[in-house]
């Protein structure tokens, strides 16, 4: 994975093979990329089975959290959902903002959309759209959104300051965004770092906690908050399919931690920054 274009590739390849797997399938793997492992292991994905909203076709066990959670999406809002999938997230976010709302997923995987369409029109959701776009250059105007969510997808993306200047554009003015994704403290092994398994798989494409908060606060977020925070334990038998048990045990020692959190901002209701619009690039 030497640049920007070979990541995404490796990505959009990965989540078209996901598509077309059940939930079961996918706990069963790598934060649902690859089947690195036999047993079992619902890694990072939430339980939404009790949530009003849910569809059980969309919920292909792949987030790290329930930002919906967090989200404060009232009645008639327009939420617009990054990584959309199958159409998760836009279901449950969906029951909040009501018939009078709009819910816009986008994904640039065409399996995902194709899923995430279907599964709305069983639903008879004819307020759930999802558009095929990458989140680095959203399909969608400027000042759009009352609400941005993501669930464990930021971290896929190579170019996180471009998504988040993109997700500063779309939304409204004094709007906000509720994101669940996978941070680090400390430093990945590069064996670890540069699998393209675990890249996939939603752990060696994350960034510095502190990293990614100031990203954030970069693009023009204010009251940057983390709502939720929960460490992630990567079962030994995955590490070890590429790393040694010495470097195992140096990891051990390393104090590294991986977390799912569920991050908060909001975007100012007027940009002092004196800069020109975000998706520009001169921000």
């Amino acid at each position: 994975m030497n640049n920007e274009q070979e990541v995404k590739k490796l990505v959009k390849e990965k989540y078209g093979e996901i598509a077309g797997q059940s939930k079961q399938q996918n706990d069963a793997s790598c934060c649902g990329a690859t089947d690195c492992c036999d047993s079992v292991y619902n890694i990072m994905s939430e339980d939404y089975a009790m949530l009003e909203g849910y569809v059980p076709e969309a919920d292909l066990g792949l987030g790290c959290g329930i930002p919906t959670q967090f989200a404060k999406i009232r009645e008639g809002e327009t939420v617009i959902d990054l990584g959309s999938g199958a159409g998760n997230d836009a279901f449950v976010a969906r029951r909040y903002t009501g018939a009078g709302g709009k819910v816009i997923g986008v994904d640039f995987t065409e399996a995902m959309i194709e899923k995430a369409r279907a599964n709305a029109e069983k639903v008879g959701y004819n307020n759930v759209e999802f558009r095929l776009g990458d989140i680095e250059n959203m399909p969608i105007t400027s000042n759009k959104a009352d609400v941005v969510l993501s669930n464990c997808v930021l971290n896929l993306v190579p170019n996180k300051h471009k998504v988040f200047s993109e997700i500063y554009r779309v939304l409204k003015p004094g709007a906000h965004f509720s994101i669940s994704d996978i941070v680090l403290e400390g430093a990945l092994p590069d064996k670890i770092r540069k699998a393209a398994e675990l890249y996939a798989g939603c752990v060696s494409g994350a960034i510095q906690k502190i990293d990614y908060l100031a990203i954030i606060a970069e693009a023009g977020f204010k009251n940057v908050a983390i709502l939720k925070e929960k460490k992630i334990v990567i079962p030994e038998e995955i590490l070890l399919q590429y790393i040694s048990n010495e470097e195992l045990e140096d990891l051990k020692q390393s104090g590294l931690g991986i977390y799912s959190i569920t991050v908060y901002a909001d975007k100012p209701a007027k940009d002092e920054r004196n800069c020109c619009e975000p998706g520009n690039g001169c921000c």
